[in-house]
């Protein structure tokens, strides 16, 4: 008889362990950046405030510096279920739907109250873009200003012919072309190399990156143009997401909220810090000459043309609600 307690015993004790590993449920999230970059910190709290949350019963782990898949493989991973989440770069995904790349356009927001006014704009549209894609969105969160780096002065765009341009999206490739620039693809995760071995010698990226990569090893000029603020959106598979009983999804949306607004805050704060170290370690960190912050501008204006021409009513009604707020 006691043998059989015993048994029942264990039994109960191992449904109990089986009943809770089966309670916990384990995400990957892949991202393309260094874990030390501010979307990365601010997406590993994110992951440590649903653990807390949920009181462990969803584990999010983050794969930074495109450890488990790269960056143009993000979106397509968690949108098969490869992965459950992942961050993506917006402008990346042009090509399959115009409005991703909103944010990418030279001069149209070029600050960080016009970037939330652009992301406000954006946001509903690109709900229902993901969810038909099988996606969530759970949080955006905009990178600092972008500006034009480079290994000799730059007066004008003209000065820009011929230069080996390290393009991130299709909106970086197609100013390199307009300025007469050699677009050359280079991920984040590649980028250092790439500057040591020649294969490019300017980029259009934000002073964070520039810190990220230490772009003041190889290039030395920064001009400040402040172009645009590309966003990241981190993502998840609505079938993972729907799966989640009631309250982890609350618990996934609130966190997914704060990261948020902590994120934006971060940028800004980013964005001075980095600049100042880009300037301590000898770059020459300087507004663009009239000149240049012309013949940008002018670039800018055709890619909205281009772009309003390729997204149509949605991409208009997308840039007359932004120019409404």
């Amino acid at each position: 008889m006691q043998r059989r307690a015993l048994h029942l015993s264990l039994l109960a004790g191992l449904l109990a362990v089986s009943g809770f590993v089966s309670a916990q449920t384990k995400w990957d999230l892949p991202a393309a950046y260094p874990a030390t970059n501010f979307h990365s910190v601010n997406m590993t709290q994110f992951a440590a405030d649903v653990d807390k949350a949920t009181a462990g019963k969803l584990k999010i782990t983050v794969h930074a510096n495109a450890s488990l898949f790269k960056a143009p493989e993000i979106k397509r991973a968690v949108q098969g279920g490869q992965a459950q989440a992942g961050e993506i770069l917006l402008a990346n995904f042009s090509n399959e739907w115009p409005i991703y790349a909103a944010d990418g356009l030279p001069f149209l927001a070029d600050s960080y109250d016009e970037s939330m006014k652009l992301y406000k704009s954006q946001k509903p549209l690109m709900e229902k873009k993901l969810a038909e894609q099988g996606m969530v969105l759970l949080y955006s969160v905009a990178w600092p200003p972008q500006g034009i780096y480079s290994k000799k002065p730059l007066a004008s765009a003209a000065d820009l012919k011929g230069i080996k341009w390290r393009s991130y999206s299709p909106s970086t490739a197609r100013i390199a072309e307009l300025v007469g620039a050699q677009p050359v693809t280079v991920q984040a995760a590649e980028f250092t190399q790439a500057l040591a071995t020649g294969v490019v010698e300017s980029t259009m990226t934000s002073g964070a990156t520039g810190v990220d990569s230490k772009l003041y090893e190889h290039l030395k000029y920064y001009y400040d143009v402040q172009a645009w603020l590309p966003k990241n959106a981190v993502i998840a598979n609505k079938k993972a997401f729907d799966a989640l009983d009631k309250p982890t999804q609350d618990a996934v949306m609130k966190a997914a909220a704060d990261a948020e607004t902590r994120g934006w805050t971060e940028s800004r704060k980013v964005n001075e810090t980095t600049l100042a170290t880009l300037k301590a370690n000898g770059m020459t960190v300087t507004p663009p000459s009239a000149q240049l912050k012309a013949d940008m501008k002018k670039v800018g204006d055709t890619m909205l043309k281009e772009w309003l021409e390729k997204s149509g009513a949605e991409g208009k009604g997308l840039v007359d609600a932004y120019n409404k707020k």
